[in-house]
């Protein structure tokens, strides 16, 4: 399992890659179906006509859109009735490989750093060395397993 979630990230993370460029593309101020359809010369009769709907509905479905409020349905709907695509994706503020290994690495400290308190209660702490050393064997260990990711903080 843990080799098979690994090139599953690996391979996702590729094709994720190539959408990033994407994200400087900010939406409009009126929003894609608002600017979509003005830059058509489309009117909002018009394009309430091709959704079936009234000229009030476009003006709602624009304003929601404008909202962050639009549902994905109503969205893919005016995309088609503007002849457009809808491109949809979740892309990983850093790469899905990165955001495992960030994980493991809080797991991991959180777990130690309960030894390490007792530890030097002991008076048995470790080299700032060896604790890195055994923090990073702990974090490899926690990834791709079960649990990584509870009680995860973000």
């Amino acid at each position: 399992m843990a080799r098979k979630s690994s090139q599953a990230r690996r391979k996702l993370d590729g094709q994720l890659e190539r959408v990033r460029p994407l994200l400087d593309l900010a939406r409009p101020h009126r929003g894609w179906i608002r600017a979509i359809r003005d830059a058509l010369g489309m009117s909002s009769t018009e394009l309430a006509t091709r959704l079936k709907v009234t000229q009030q509905a476009v003006i709602d479905l624009e304003q929601s859109e404008q909202n962050d409020t639009i549902g994905l349905d109503t969205l893919r709907r005016a995309a088609d009735a503007l002849d457009c695509d809808l491109f949809y994706t979740l892309v990983p503020r850093q790469g899905l490989d990165a955001a495992v290994r960030a994980q493991a690495l809080r797991k991991a400290t959180r777990h130690l750093s309960g030894v390490a308190h007792h530890s030097r209660l002991e008076d048995q702490s470790l080299d700032e060395a060896s604790t890195r050393a055994e923090l990073e064997d702990l974090a490899a260990s926690l990834v791709d397993r079960r649990g990584l990711w509870s009680d995860a903080p973000r």
